[in-house]
């Protein structure tokens, strides 16, 4: 049996808030890196907090990747 769906608003309480932001920035960086490996797929992840702090992912180097996105 599943989990039950949460509501997705702001958090208030800004503890709280990030320390949720922490696990599901670990958990996005895992997705990502999960799947550039099992679909050998070329992933950039890019993810500013809110105190202005950069966090990244790149199986490939990153600004080739965002270069190669720019020619899209």
């Amino acid at each position: 049996m599943g989990r039950g769906k949460i509501e997705i608003k702001r958090i208030e309480n800004s503890t709280n808030r990030q320390v949720t932001f922490c696990k599901r920035r670990n958990g996005l960086l895992k997705k990502a890196y999960e799947l550039s490996v099992l679909c050998d797929a070329e992933v950039a992840l890019i993810v500013f907090s809110t105190r202005g702090r950069l966090y990244e992912y790149a199986n490939n180097n990153i600004r080739s990747t965002i270069e190669r996105y720019k020619k899209a």
